[in-house]
């Protein structure tokens, strides 16, 4: 029996859908699906359309109950991911975080907030080998960081300016990404 170009193509089609509705294959489909649209890096933010951080009063917790006090910031490029370990598209842009966390940890402020609760995120953490810190918000999270769908990551210059705004997956370890961090750390 030969199956025509068309045939086949419906019947992946079928594989991929039925992947999906069962369960147990739903979040690594979803997740694979992802790491495809976060093969791309992200946008810079054209220098008219930057908006600047007016607020800095936004109090984060670490999961040992310690106090971040965002206004400790001032002076620094910050990039602020907000995530979660149910998010397929957070879950495939979580490796290229990581290296790029490893490589920038001593001179950029990381900033990985999500709203769970600490035992799952530090299951999530632990599993995947991951070594930045992840923050819960005390207080509501300045207005310029708008954050209605995750994940969310924002790079901020020094002077509080955001540079990039991603919703969704993206490359965040590529070297675009690298050389306008290097910028901006030499501002």
């Amino acid at each position: 029996m030969n199956i025509t170009k068309s045939q086949r193509k419906n019947l992946i089609f079928l594989i991929v859908i039925t992947l999906l509705i069962i369960t147990q294959t739903r979040l690594p489909v979803q997740v694979l699906l992802n790491k495809g649209l976060a093969l791309f890096s992200p946008s810079v933010i054209d220098s008219e359309d930057r908006k600047t951080l007016d607020n800095y009063n936004w109090q984060l917790e670490d999961s040992e109950g310690n106090t971040f006090d965002y206004a400790s910031t001032k002076g620094k490029v910050v990039l602020i991911n907000f995530w979660a370990t149910w998010c397929p598209p957070c879950i495939a842009e979580m490796p290229g975080l990581e290296k790029l966390f490893n490589d920038y940890k001593d001179i950029l402020i990381f900033l990985f907030v999500s709203n769970e609760d600490n035992e799952k995120i530090s299951r999530f953490v632990e599993k995947n080998n991951y070594s930045f810190k992840v923050y819960r918000a005390k207080s509501q999270y300045p207005e310029n960081l708008n954050v209605s769908s995750i994940p969310r990551t924002f790079l901020i210059d020094k002077k509080g300016i955001i540079v990039i705004d991603k919703t969704g997956a993206s490359n965040w370890n590529s070297e675009k990404v690298r050389r306008i961090i290097d910028e901006l750390l030499s501002e």
